[in-house]
Protein backbone atom coordinates (compact mmCIF):
# COMPACT_ATOMS: atom_id res chain seq x y z
CA UNK A 1 0.00 0.00 0.00
CA UNK A 2 0.98 2.95 -0.94
CA UNK A 3 0.39 6.97 -1.58
CA UNK A 4 -1.85 9.88 -0.08
CA UNK A 5 -4.01 6.99 1.18
CA UNK A 6 -1.37 5.00 3.60
CA UNK A 7 -0.24 6.33 6.74
CA UNK A 8 2.72 3.66 8.42
CA UNK A 9 2.76 3.38 11.99
CA UNK A 10 3.92 1.06 14.72
CA UNK A 11 2.45 -0.27 17.91
CA UNK A 12 1.90 2.29 20.75
CA UNK A 13 2.69 4.92 18.46
CA UNK A 14 0.90 8.79 18.36
CA UNK A 15 -0.10 10.42 16.08
CA UNK A 16 -2.52 13.88 15.25
CA UNK A 17 -6.05 13.16 14.37
CA UNK A 18 -5.39 15.57 11.70
CA UNK A 19 -2.89 13.48 10.00
CA UNK A 20 -4.85 10.49 9.16
CA UNK A 21 -5.67 10.47 5.33
CA UNK A 22 -9.32 10.96 4.72
CA UNK A 23 -10.37 9.72 1.38
CA UNK A 24 -13.55 9.37 -1.05
CA UNK A 25 -15.77 6.81 0.54
CA UNK A 26 -15.23 5.13 -2.86
CA UNK A 27 -11.46 4.95 -2.23
CA UNK A 28 -11.37 3.89 1.19
CA UNK A 29 -13.05 1.01 0.07
CA UNK A 30 -10.38 0.59 -2.57
CA UNK A 31 -7.93 0.95 -0.06
CA UNK A 32 -8.67 -1.29 1.98
CA UNK A 33 -9.01 -4.06 -0.83
CA UNK A 34 -6.37 -3.69 -2.30
CA UNK A 35 -4.32 -3.73 0.98
CA UNK A 36 -6.26 -6.96 1.89
CA UNK A 37 -5.00 -8.87 -1.73
CA UNK A 38 -1.81 -7.37 -0.54
CA UNK A 39 -1.07 -9.52 2.18
CA UNK A 40 -2.68 -7.11 5.13
CA UNK A 41 -5.54 -7.65 7.39
CA UNK A 42 -8.26 -5.76 9.32
CA UNK A 43 -7.34 -5.07 12.79
CA UNK A 44 -10.58 -2.48 13.40
CA UNK A 45 -13.34 -0.74 11.60
CA UNK A 46 -15.58 1.34 13.11
CA UNK A 47 -17.24 4.90 12.76
CA UNK A 48 -17.40 8.22 14.84
CA UNK A 49 -19.96 10.53 14.57
CA UNK A 50 -19.04 14.23 13.37
CA UNK A 51 -21.69 16.38 15.08
CA UNK A 52 -24.75 14.22 14.20
CA UNK A 53 -24.17 15.58 10.80
CA UNK A 54 -22.27 12.20 9.68
CA UNK A 55 -20.25 9.45 10.49
CA UNK A 56 -16.52 9.61 9.62
CA UNK A 57 -15.27 5.86 9.07
CA UNK A 58 -11.71 4.49 10.64
CA UNK A 59 -9.79 1.43 9.28
CA UNK A 60 -6.83 0.00 11.09
CA UNK A 61 -4.94 -2.42 9.17
CA UNK A 62 -2.20 -4.56 9.89
CA UNK A 63 0.74 -6.05 8.04
CA UNK A 64 1.97 -8.65 10.25
CA UNK A 65 5.99 -9.41 8.61
CA UNK A 66 6.09 -5.86 8.29
CA UNK A 67 5.08 -4.99 11.40
CA UNK A 68 3.20 -1.75 10.39
CA UNK A 69 -0.14 -0.33 10.93
CA UNK A 70 -2.02 1.61 8.56
CA UNK A 71 -4.97 4.26 9.54
CA UNK A 72 -7.21 5.69 7.16
CA UNK A 73 -10.62 7.17 6.93
CA UNK A 74 -13.65 8.74 5.43
CA UNK A 75 -17.22 10.75 5.89
CA UNK A 76 -20.30 9.05 4.97
CA UNK A 77 -23.98 9.81 5.55
CA UNK A 78 -26.62 7.19 4.94
CA UNK A 79 -24.88 4.50 2.94
CA UNK A 80 -21.15 3.48 1.71
CA UNK A 81 -20.65 0.44 -0.59
CA UNK A 82 -20.09 -2.34 1.64
CA UNK A 83 -16.59 -4.17 1.55
CA UNK A 84 -17.96 -7.94 2.92
CA UNK A 85 -18.87 -8.82 0.03
CA UNK A 86 -15.31 -9.19 -1.47
CA UNK A 87 -13.77 -8.95 2.39
CA UNK A 88 -14.96 -11.17 4.73
CA UNK A 89 -12.92 -10.26 7.36
CA UNK A 90 -15.14 -7.07 7.18
CA UNK A 91 -18.57 -8.64 8.04
CA UNK A 92 -19.36 -8.05 11.70
CA UNK A 93 -17.55 -4.58 11.31
CA UNK A 94 -20.23 -3.24 9.02
CA UNK A 95 -22.92 -4.91 11.05
CA UNK A 96 -21.97 -3.13 13.95
CA UNK A 97 -21.18 0.34 12.10
CA UNK A 98 -24.72 -0.51 10.93
CA UNK A 99 -26.38 -0.93 13.96
CA UNK A 100 -24.46 1.81 16.01
CA UNK A 101 -24.51 4.37 13.05
CA UNK A 102 -27.74 4.13 11.23
CA UNK A 103 -25.15 3.97 8.32
CA UNK A 104 -26.23 0.95 5.38
CA UNK A 105 -23.53 -1.03 3.71
CA UNK A 106 -24.84 -0.86 0.59
CA UNK A 107 -24.14 -4.58 -1.03
CA UNK A 108 -23.91 -6.19 2.20
CA UNK A 109 -24.59 -10.04 1.63
CA UNK A 110 -25.80 -10.32 5.20
CA UNK A 111 -26.70 -7.39 6.76
CA UNK A 112 -28.67 -7.65 10.50
CA UNK A 113 -28.19 -6.50 14.00
CA UNK A 114 -25.05 -7.77 16.02
CA UNK A 115 -26.48 -6.74 19.36
CA UNK A 116 -29.32 -6.01 21.32
CA UNK A 117 -28.64 -2.32 22.32
CA UNK A 118 -29.97 1.32 21.58
CA UNK A 119 -28.59 2.99 18.34
CA UNK A 120 -26.67 5.54 19.41
CA UNK A 121 -27.16 8.04 16.50
CA UNK A 122 -30.40 10.23 15.29
CA UNK A 123 -32.71 7.27 17.35
CA UNK A 124 -33.00 5.00 14.65
CA UNK A 125 -30.55 2.67 12.87
CA UNK A 126 -30.19 0.94 9.39
CA UNK A 127 -33.12 -0.87 9.84
CA UNK A 128 -35.15 1.86 11.15
CA UNK A 129 -35.66 -0.19 14.46
CA UNK A 130 -37.46 1.76 17.62
CA UNK A 131 -34.56 1.31 20.61
CA UNK A 132 -37.40 1.77 22.95
CA UNK A 133 -38.46 -1.60 22.31
CA UNK A 134 -37.03 -4.58 24.68
CA UNK A 135 -37.06 -6.91 21.63
CA UNK A 136 -35.96 -5.21 18.38
CA UNK A 137 -36.79 -6.74 15.15
CA UNK A 138 -34.45 -7.97 12.80
CA UNK A 139 -32.42 -9.47 15.75
CA UNK A 140 -34.38 -12.77 15.73
CA UNK A 141 -34.62 -13.08 11.73
CA UNK A 142 -32.39 -16.09 11.34
CA UNK A 143 -31.18 -17.68 8.21
CA UNK A 144 -32.84 -20.44 7.26
CA UNK A 145 -31.69 -23.96 4.98
CA UNK A 146 -34.95 -25.37 3.51
CA UNK A 147 -35.40 -29.13 2.02
CA UNK A 148 -36.41 -32.25 2.96
CA UNK A 149 -35.82 -33.25 6.90
CA UNK A 150 -33.30 -29.99 7.21
CA UNK A 151 -34.39 -29.01 10.89
CA UNK A 152 -33.59 -26.44 13.05
CA UNK A 153 -31.87 -27.09 16.90
CA UNK A 154 -31.88 -23.73 19.17
CA UNK A 155 -29.45 -23.65 21.89
CA UNK A 156 -29.60 -20.80 24.30
CA UNK A 157 -29.34 -17.78 25.55
CA UNK A 158 -29.59 -19.39 28.86
CA UNK A 159 -27.30 -22.06 29.41
CA UNK A 160 -26.40 -24.35 32.57
CA UNK A 161 -24.07 -23.41 35.29
CA UNK A 162 -22.17 -19.99 34.91
CA UNK A 163 -22.08 -19.86 31.35
CA UNK A 164 -22.53 -16.20 29.69
CA UNK A 165 -26.07 -15.91 27.33
CA UNK A 166 -25.41 -16.64 23.81
CA UNK A 167 -27.78 -17.94 21.46
CA UNK A 168 -26.82 -20.60 18.86
CA UNK A 169 -29.13 -21.82 15.70
CA UNK A 170 -28.09 -24.86 13.89
CA UNK A 171 -29.71 -25.64 10.54
CA UNK A 172 -29.05 -29.56 10.53
CA UNK A 173 -29.72 -32.60 8.49
CA UNK A 174 -30.23 -35.46 10.61
CA UNK A 175 -26.84 -35.01 12.81
CA UNK A 176 -24.59 -32.99 10.35
CA UNK A 177 -24.68 -29.23 10.28
CA UNK A 178 -25.21 -26.89 7.86
CA UNK A 179 -25.01 -23.99 9.06
CA UNK A 180 -24.64 -22.37 12.26
CA UNK A 181 -25.74 -18.79 13.26
CA UNK A 182 -24.56 -17.22 16.48
CA UNK A 183 -26.49 -14.31 17.89
CA UNK A 184 -24.78 -12.36 21.06
CA UNK A 185 -25.55 -9.24 22.54
CA UNK A 186 -27.47 -10.39 25.15
CA UNK A 187 -25.44 -8.16 28.22
CA UNK A 188 -24.06 -5.12 26.13
CA UNK A 189 -23.48 -2.84 28.86
CA UNK A 190 -22.07 0.27 26.34
CA UNK A 191 -18.39 0.36 27.88
CA UNK A 192 -17.33 2.03 25.16
CA UNK A 193 -19.56 4.92 25.27
CA UNK A 194 -18.97 5.14 29.17
CA UNK A 195 -15.49 5.78 28.38
CA UNK A 196 -16.03 9.15 26.52
CA UNK A 197 -14.34 12.51 28.63
CA UNK A 198 -11.90 9.37 30.44
CA UNK A 199 -9.65 9.91 31.97
CA UNK A 200 -11.50 8.88 34.83
CA UNK A 201 -11.30 6.96 38.06
CA UNK A 202 -14.26 4.65 37.40
CA UNK A 203 -12.50 4.39 33.33
CA UNK A 204 -10.05 1.04 34.81
CA UNK A 205 -12.58 -0.66 36.30
CA UNK A 206 -14.42 -0.89 33.01
CA UNK A 207 -11.00 -2.15 31.55
CA UNK A 208 -10.30 -4.45 33.89
CA UNK A 209 -13.88 -5.93 33.66
CA UNK A 210 -14.49 -5.90 29.71
CA UNK A 211 -13.77 -9.81 29.96
CA UNK A 212 -13.02 -10.65 32.83
CA UNK A 213 -10.51 -13.55 32.53
CA UNK A 214 -8.62 -11.45 30.35
CA UNK A 215 -8.37 -8.63 33.01
CA UNK A 216 -4.44 -7.99 32.53
CA UNK A 217 -4.80 -8.24 28.77
CA UNK A 218 -7.54 -5.52 28.52
CA UNK A 219 -5.63 -3.31 31.21
CA UNK A 220 -2.24 -3.45 29.47
CA UNK A 221 -3.87 -2.13 26.65
CA UNK A 222 -5.60 0.64 27.85
CA UNK A 223 -2.28 1.60 30.48
CA UNK A 224 -0.05 1.85 27.06
CA UNK A 225 -3.06 3.79 25.36
CA UNK A 226 -2.83 6.41 28.16
CA UNK A 227 0.63 6.03 28.21
CA UNK A 228 1.28 6.96 24.67
CA UNK A 229 -1.15 9.53 24.65
CA UNK A 230 0.72 11.42 27.80
CA UNK A 231 4.13 10.45 26.31
CA UNK A 232 5.16 8.60 29.29
CA UNK A 233 7.86 5.85 29.53
CA UNK A 234 7.14 3.35 31.48
CA UNK A 235 10.04 1.83 34.06
CA UNK A 236 12.17 -1.56 32.39
CA UNK A 237 10.62 -3.16 36.21
CA UNK A 238 7.09 -2.28 35.34
CA UNK A 239 6.96 -3.64 32.17
CA UNK A 240 8.92 -6.59 32.99
CA UNK A 241 6.14 -7.40 35.86
CA UNK A 242 3.31 -6.41 32.94
CA UNK A 243 5.15 -9.59 31.17
CA UNK A 244 4.72 -11.80 33.91
CA UNK A 245 1.34 -10.84 34.86
CA UNK A 246 0.04 -11.44 30.98
CA UNK A 247 1.90 -14.98 30.85
CA UNK A 248 0.19 -15.85 34.23
CA UNK A 249 -2.93 -14.88 32.83
CA UNK A 250 -2.50 -17.13 29.71
CA UNK A 251 -1.47 -20.42 31.72
CA UNK A 252 -4.05 -19.79 34.14
CA UNK A 253 -6.57 -19.80 31.07
CA UNK A 254 -4.95 -22.30 28.68
CA UNK A 255 -4.39 -24.91 31.18
CA UNK A 256 -8.45 -24.44 32.40
CA UNK A 257 -9.19 -25.17 28.48
CA UNK A 258 -7.21 -27.99 28.37
CA UNK A 259 -8.48 -29.80 31.59
CA UNK A 260 -12.62 -28.53 29.74
CA UNK A 261 -11.73 -29.90 26.54
CA UNK A 262 -10.66 -33.22 28.42
CA UNK A 263 -13.52 -33.14 30.14
CA UNK A 264 -16.02 -32.82 26.80
CA UNK A 265 -14.78 -36.03 25.66
CA UNK A 266 -15.13 -37.66 29.00
CA UNK A 267 -11.32 -38.13 29.71
CA UNK A 268 -11.14 -37.05 33.35
CA UNK A 269 -8.10 -37.69 34.56
CA UNK A 270 -7.13 -34.59 32.79
CA UNK A 271 -10.38 -32.94 33.52
CA UNK A 272 -9.98 -33.13 37.12
CA UNK A 273 -5.81 -32.11 37.53
CA UNK A 274 -6.22 -29.09 35.29
CA UNK A 275 -9.19 -27.68 37.10
CA UNK A 276 -7.45 -27.87 40.21
CA UNK A 277 -4.29 -26.40 38.26
CA UNK A 278 -5.88 -23.43 36.72
CA UNK A 279 -6.55 -22.43 40.38
CA UNK A 280 -2.66 -22.70 41.16
CA UNK A 281 -1.73 -20.40 38.59
CA UNK A 282 -4.22 -18.24 39.54
CA UNK A 283 -2.92 -18.56 43.08
CA UNK A 284 0.28 -17.09 41.83
CA UNK A 285 -0.91 -13.92 40.83
CA UNK A 286 -2.81 -13.32 43.87
CA UNK A 287 0.68 -13.75 45.45
CA UNK A 288 1.83 -10.46 43.54
CA UNK A 289 -1.34 -8.29 43.62
CA UNK A 290 -3.87 -10.10 45.99
CA UNK A 291 -6.36 -10.86 42.49
CA UNK A 292 -6.48 -13.94 41.81
CA UNK A 293 -7.60 -12.21 38.29
CA UNK A 294 -4.90 -9.45 38.77
CA UNK A 295 -6.97 -6.65 39.61
CA UNK A 296 -5.72 -3.77 40.81
CA UNK A 297 -2.14 -4.53 39.36
CA UNK A 298 -1.47 -2.22 36.30
CA UNK A 299 -2.45 1.04 36.52
CA UNK A 300 -0.96 3.72 33.96
CA UNK A 301 2.26 4.68 34.19
CA UNK A 302 3.51 1.26 35.27
CA UNK A 303 2.29 -1.27 38.18
CA UNK A 304 0.79 -1.48 41.76
CA UNK A 305 2.92 -4.22 43.39
CA UNK A 306 6.35 -5.00 43.30
CA UNK A 307 8.39 -8.35 43.92
CA UNK A 308 11.24 -8.75 46.52
CA UNK A 309 13.36 -11.36 46.41
CA UNK A 310 11.66 -13.94 48.65
CA UNK A 311 8.76 -13.59 46.56
CA UNK A 312 10.36 -14.21 43.26
CA UNK A 313 12.19 -17.34 44.74
CA UNK A 314 8.35 -18.58 46.26
CA UNK A 315 6.83 -17.65 42.91
CA UNK A 316 9.79 -19.51 41.20
CA UNK A 317 9.77 -22.63 43.12
CA UNK A 318 5.82 -22.68 42.88
CA UNK A 319 5.67 -22.19 39.44
CA UNK A 320 8.16 -25.18 38.88
CA UNK A 321 6.16 -27.61 40.91
CA UNK A 322 2.75 -26.46 39.41
CA UNK A 323 4.53 -27.00 35.90
CA UNK A 324 5.89 -30.64 36.72
CA UNK A 325 2.17 -31.61 37.81
CA UNK A 326 0.80 -29.95 34.16
CA UNK A 327 2.89 -32.17 32.22
CA UNK A 328 1.88 -34.76 34.05
CA UNK A 329 -1.60 -34.04 33.30
CA UNK A 330 -1.52 -33.08 29.85
CA UNK A 331 0.48 -35.75 28.59
CA UNK A 332 -2.35 -38.58 29.35
CA UNK A 333 -3.98 -36.36 26.52
CA UNK A 334 -1.59 -36.48 23.84
CA UNK A 335 -1.19 -40.77 25.05
CA UNK A 336 -4.31 -41.56 24.93
CA UNK A 337 -6.04 -43.25 21.88
CA UNK A 338 -9.37 -42.24 22.74
CA UNK A 339 -9.20 -38.44 23.26
CA UNK A 340 -6.93 -38.18 19.92
CA UNK A 341 -9.69 -39.67 18.17
CA UNK A 342 -12.39 -37.19 19.49
CA UNK A 343 -9.70 -34.23 18.87
CA UNK A 344 -7.93 -35.18 15.43
CA UNK A 345 -10.03 -34.25 12.08
CA UNK A 346 -12.81 -32.42 14.34
CA UNK A 347 -13.85 -29.01 13.73
CA UNK A 348 -11.32 -28.02 10.93
CA UNK A 349 -10.41 -24.88 9.29
CA UNK A 350 -8.61 -24.37 6.36
CA UNK A 351 -5.63 -21.30 6.11
CA UNK A 352 -7.64 -19.85 3.63
CA UNK A 353 -10.42 -19.51 5.40
CA UNK A 354 -9.10 -18.59 8.60
CA UNK A 355 -7.03 -15.37 6.08
CA UNK A 356 -10.47 -14.49 4.78
CA UNK A 357 -11.82 -14.64 7.90
CA UNK A 358 -9.53 -12.39 9.69
CA UNK A 359 -9.02 -15.06 12.38
CA UNK A 360 -6.23 -14.17 15.00
CA UNK A 361 -4.63 -16.32 18.35
CA UNK A 362 -4.97 -19.69 18.83
CA UNK A 363 -7.69 -20.65 15.86
CA UNK A 364 -5.37 -18.74 13.50
CA UNK A 365 -1.82 -19.82 14.88
CA UNK A 366 -3.83 -23.50 14.88
CA UNK A 367 -3.94 -23.00 11.32
CA UNK A 368 -0.44 -22.64 10.54
CA UNK A 369 -0.19 -19.08 10.61
CA UNK A 370 2.17 -16.77 12.12
CA UNK A 371 -0.16 -14.53 13.86
CA UNK A 372 1.16 -13.00 17.29
CA UNK A 373 1.35 -9.30 18.55
CA UNK A 374 4.02 -10.39 20.61
CA UNK A 375 6.09 -11.75 17.89
CA UNK A 376 4.80 -9.00 15.12
CA UNK A 377 3.59 -6.05 16.80
CA UNK A 378 6.23 -5.97 20.20
CA UNK A 379 5.34 -3.46 23.23
CA UNK A 380 6.78 -3.22 26.66
CA UNK A 381 9.41 -6.03 27.43
CA UNK A 382 8.60 -8.42 24.39
CA UNK A 383 10.66 -5.88 22.25
CA UNK A 384 13.44 -7.45 24.89
CA UNK A 385 12.31 -11.02 25.33
CA UNK A 386 10.35 -12.14 22.67
CA UNK A 387 8.46 -15.81 22.95
CA UNK A 388 8.42 -18.18 19.51
CA UNK A 389 5.40 -18.01 17.45
CA UNK A 390 3.80 -21.64 18.48
CA UNK A 391 1.81 -22.85 15.33
CA UNK A 392 0.38 -26.28 13.99
CA UNK A 393 -0.99 -26.81 10.64
CA UNK A 394 -4.00 -29.25 11.19
CA UNK A 395 -6.52 -26.44 11.83
CA UNK A 396 -8.89 -28.73 13.88
CA UNK A 397 -9.38 -29.12 17.39
CA UNK A 398 -6.11 -31.00 18.26
CA UNK A 399 -4.05 -28.00 16.74
CA UNK A 400 -6.15 -25.63 18.94
CA UNK A 401 -5.50 -27.76 21.78
CA UNK A 402 -2.02 -28.48 20.94
CA UNK A 403 -1.09 -24.49 20.22
CA UNK A 404 -2.18 -23.92 23.71
CA UNK A 405 0.17 -26.35 25.27
CA UNK A 406 3.27 -25.16 23.13
CA UNK A 407 2.45 -21.77 24.40
CA UNK A 408 2.26 -22.89 28.00
CA UNK A 409 5.66 -24.12 27.70
CA UNK A 410 7.11 -20.96 26.41
CA UNK A 411 5.46 -18.82 28.94
CA UNK A 412 6.94 -21.05 31.44
CA UNK A 413 10.38 -20.44 29.91
CA UNK A 414 9.46 -16.54 29.87
CA UNK A 415 8.50 -16.55 33.61
CA UNK A 416 11.23 -18.41 34.53
CA UNK A 417 13.65 -16.30 32.73
CA UNK A 418 12.08 -12.75 33.75
CA UNK A 419 11.93 -13.57 37.17
CA UNK A 420 15.49 -14.30 37.59
CA UNK A 421 16.49 -11.38 35.90
CA UNK A 422 14.25 -8.97 37.11
CA UNK A 423 15.38 -5.39 36.07
CA UNK A 424 16.16 -3.13 39.03
CA UNK A 425 14.53 0.22 39.53
CA UNK A 426 10.85 2.11 40.32
CA UNK A 427 7.51 -0.05 39.46
CA UNK A 428 5.35 3.08 37.71
CA UNK A 429 6.01 6.72 36.68
CA UNK A 430 3.04 9.63 36.83
CA UNK A 431 1.03 10.45 34.18
CA UNK A 432 0.72 13.36 31.98
CA UNK A 433 -2.50 14.80 30.74
CA UNK A 434 -3.16 13.34 27.19
CA UNK A 435 -2.17 15.23 24.45
CA UNK A 436 -5.13 17.35 22.39
CA UNK A 437 -6.78 16.11 19.11
CA UNK A 438 -4.39 13.12 19.38
CA UNK A 439 -4.53 8.92 18.62
CA UNK A 440 -3.07 5.75 19.17
CA UNK A 441 -3.82 2.28 18.94
CA UNK A 442 -2.47 0.39 20.99
CA UNK A 443 -2.34 -3.91 20.45
CA UNK A 444 -1.48 -6.64 23.44
CA UNK A 445 -1.71 -10.18 22.51
CA UNK A 446 -4.21 -11.55 25.32
CA UNK A 447 -4.88 -15.30 25.83
CA UNK A 448 -7.09 -15.63 23.18
CA UNK A 449 -5.39 -13.39 20.91
CA UNK A 450 -5.05 -9.96 19.58
CA UNK A 451 -6.51 -6.52 21.97
CA UNK A 452 -6.73 -3.52 20.01
CA UNK A 453 -7.60 -0.54 21.78
CA UNK A 454 -7.93 2.69 19.85
CA UNK A 455 -7.58 5.87 21.96
CA UNK A 456 -8.65 9.39 20.00
CA UNK A 457 -8.40 12.53 22.40
CA UNK A 458 -10.64 15.94 21.93
CA UNK A 459 -8.82 19.67 22.24
CA UNK A 460 -8.97 19.12 26.00
CA UNK A 461 -7.03 16.08 25.85
CA UNK A 462 -10.11 14.24 27.28
CA UNK A 463 -11.02 11.15 25.62
CA UNK A 464 -13.04 11.74 22.29
CA UNK A 465 -13.59 7.95 21.06
CA UNK A 466 -12.54 4.71 22.40
CA UNK A 467 -13.04 1.55 20.45
CA UNK A 468 -12.23 -2.27 21.46
CA UNK A 469 -12.20 -5.10 19.50
CA UNK A 470 -11.44 -8.34 21.74
CA UNK A 471 -10.02 -11.55 19.93
CA UNK A 472 -13.40 -12.87 20.07
CA UNK A 473 -15.03 -10.60 17.76
CA UNK A 474 -13.27 -11.18 15.25
CA UNK A 475 -13.21 -15.13 15.91
CA UNK A 476 -16.73 -16.48 16.14
CA UNK A 477 -17.60 -16.59 12.95
CA UNK A 478 -14.69 -19.19 12.73
CA UNK A 479 -16.52 -20.98 15.52
CA UNK A 480 -19.59 -21.36 12.69
CA UNK A 481 -17.47 -22.00 9.85
CA UNK A 482 -15.89 -24.99 11.76
CA UNK A 483 -19.37 -26.40 12.37
CA UNK A 484 -20.21 -26.69 8.65
CA UNK A 485 -20.63 -30.76 8.26
CA UNK A 486 -19.90 -31.89 11.49
CA UNK A 487 -22.23 -33.58 13.51
CA UNK A 488 -24.12 -31.65 15.75
CA UNK A 489 -22.73 -33.43 19.01
CA UNK A 490 -19.40 -32.00 17.99
CA UNK A 491 -20.25 -28.63 18.80
CA UNK A 492 -19.52 -28.84 22.96
CA UNK A 493 -16.40 -30.01 21.81
CA UNK A 494 -15.59 -26.99 19.04
CA UNK A 495 -17.17 -23.92 20.98
CA UNK A 496 -14.47 -25.08 23.92
CA UNK A 497 -11.24 -25.71 21.52
CA UNK A 498 -11.98 -21.80 20.58
CA UNK A 499 -13.11 -20.55 24.11
CA UNK A 500 -14.41 -16.90 23.03
CA UNK A 501 -15.99 -14.45 24.75
CA UNK A 502 -19.39 -13.39 25.47
CA UNK A 503 -18.92 -9.96 27.31
CA UNK A 504 -15.70 -9.25 25.63
CA UNK A 505 -17.97 -9.30 22.26
CA UNK A 506 -20.82 -6.99 23.96
CA UNK A 507 -19.38 -4.17 24.87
Amino acid sequence: MSGAAFLSIRNGDILRLKDVPHLAPAEFRDHILRGVDSGWRIVSLFGKPIADRYVRLYAVMANDRQGSLSLCSADVTDQYPALTGECPQAHWFEREIAEQWGVIPKGHPWLKPVRFHEVYRFGTDAWGRDPSKKILPGVTDFFQVRGEEVHEVAVGPVHAGVIEPGHFRFQCHGEKVFHLEISLGYQHRGVERSLIGAPAKRVFHYMETLAGDTTIGHATAYAQAMETLARCKVPARAQALRGVMLELERLANHAGDLGALAGDVAYLPTASYCGRIRGDFLNLSALICGSRFGRGMILPGGVRFDLDEKNIAELLSRLNGIYKNLCGAVNLLWDSPSVMNRFEGTGTLSAEACENLGLVGIPARACGLERDIRFDFPAGIYRLAQLPVSTYTSGDVFARAYVRWLEVQRSVDFLQNQLATMPEGPVSETLAHPASETLTVSLVEGWRGEICHVAMTDKHGHIAHYKVVDPSFHNWMGLAMALRGEPISDFPLCNKSFNLSYCGHDL
